[in-house]
């Protein structure tokens, strides 16, 4: 099937789309549907096993495509040990891009209000930005967490909301803002605000600024702001 083509000249590029592949769960499956992926030139975003049963093996895709799924769908449809292919809208679609908001549970909660409520604003206007919290006490289990926020797809920002935050957690900070995660922090003791890249003493409008530097509606950013505690 010919691609199309872009104004510049070369192939018009399709996606992020959603692929749900149901399959007889064998050994090797997934890197058979990945080398189908691969024959039309499909980027694989991202992939996660929903289900690895024998019989009802689900297996969820996002791809960015050089044309149209249709091909890709029919030939994965061919395997034999495929079921089903399912196209669906992709979760960066859908959710978009991530705030995670964890710390102490009523912290966690002001902040929440002040998330959802601006992310709402964006919302209505084209973005998609979802919220995710996290009651969580704890140095060993705060950073663990927070280490674990860069492997989570689609995250942007995380918001540590508590009273008192260093050691471990700290250490955690720095590794996650050097692969590029923003980190807010509440103004609090310990050494996590030394750390983060912005410092918010109220939750609510901690969890505003948090929604207004990563969202593509809003005329506002980190880097050029004057200081960094607020």
């Amino acid at each position: 099937m010919p691609q199309a083509e872009a104004a510049g000249g070369g192939p018009v590029v399709h996606g992020p789309i959603g692929l749900v592949v149901r399959a007889q769960g064998r050994v090797g499956l997934l890197h058979r549907l990945a080398g189908v992926i691969a024959e039309h030139s499909g980027d694989i975003g991202s992939v996660e096993i929903l289900d690895n049963s024998d019989a009802n093996a689900r297996v969820y895709f996002e791809i960015t495509l050089p044309g149209s799924a249709e091909a890709l769908v029919e030939d994965l449809r061919r395997l034999p040990e495929v079921t089903a292919v399912e196209p669906v809208e992709s979760l960066q679609r859908i959710y978009g891009k991530r705030i995670i908001i964890m710390g102490g549970g009523a912290q966690v909660g002001q902040v929440a209000i002040g998330a959802i409520s601006e992310a709402d604003r964006h919302n209505i206007r084209g973005e998609h930005i979802s919220v995710d919290t996290i009651p969580l006490v704890g140095e060993q289990k705060l950073a663990g967490a927070v280490r674990a926020v860069a492997r989570l797809p689609r995250a942007r920002a995380l918001v540590l909301a508590g009273s008192l935050m260093g050691g471990e957690i700290e250490a955690a900070v720095r590794e996650v803002r050097a692969q590029g995660l923003l980190v807010v922090s509440l103004n609090m003791a310990g050494s996590v605000p030394e750390a983060a890249d912005l410092v918010v003493s109220d939750p609510v409008q901690a969890g505003v600024m948090t929604v207004m530097a990563v969202a593509e509606t809003a005329r506002f950013s980190v880097d050029r702001l004057k200081r960094r505690i607020f």
